[in-house]
């Protein structure tokens, strides 16, 4: 039986497990793998991201539209929905091999919402 994600530590798994699929993947390894020098730091503040986001306790203080605006100059202005498509269809895959529940839907869905926005507004910011 698969549990529910419900703790720091069920996020930090999720995380975890999520990130060491996309620094093998064809399509988004290259890119992370190219920008993030320090992993374990980098996966600390995307735990607290996703703590923030999941539980509302108030760990992350980023920008994540700005990163990732900048990701974006930063390799040529070519993340694209196909980068965004396969992100949240590891983001979902990973959930569904670990977790079950109403929090591992709502983190399904705020990662499908948050790809979205990311997508639309790095492309609006190309033209700026």
């Amino acid at each position: 039986m698969k549990k529910k994600i419900e703790s720091r530590e069920d996020v930090s798994l999720l995380v975890n497990t999520f990130y060491s699929k996309v620094r093998k993947n064809q399509l988004l390894g290259p890119i992370f793998n190219g920008i993030i020098k320090d992993w374990p730091s980098h996966l600390e503040l995307l735990t607290d991201f996703w703590e923030t986001n999941l539980f509302f306790q108030r760990k992350y203080f980023g920008n994540p539209m700005h990163a990732h605006v900048e990701v974006d100059k930063k390799v040529g202005g070519t993340i694209n929905e196909l980068h965004f498509g396969t992100w949240i269809n590891l983001w979902h895959e990973t959930i569904n091999e670990l977790f079950e529940g109403e929090t591992a839907e709502i983190a399904k869905n705020r990662a499908r919402n948050m790809g979205t926005f990311l997508n639309l507004n790095i492309f609006n910011s190309r033209n700026n």
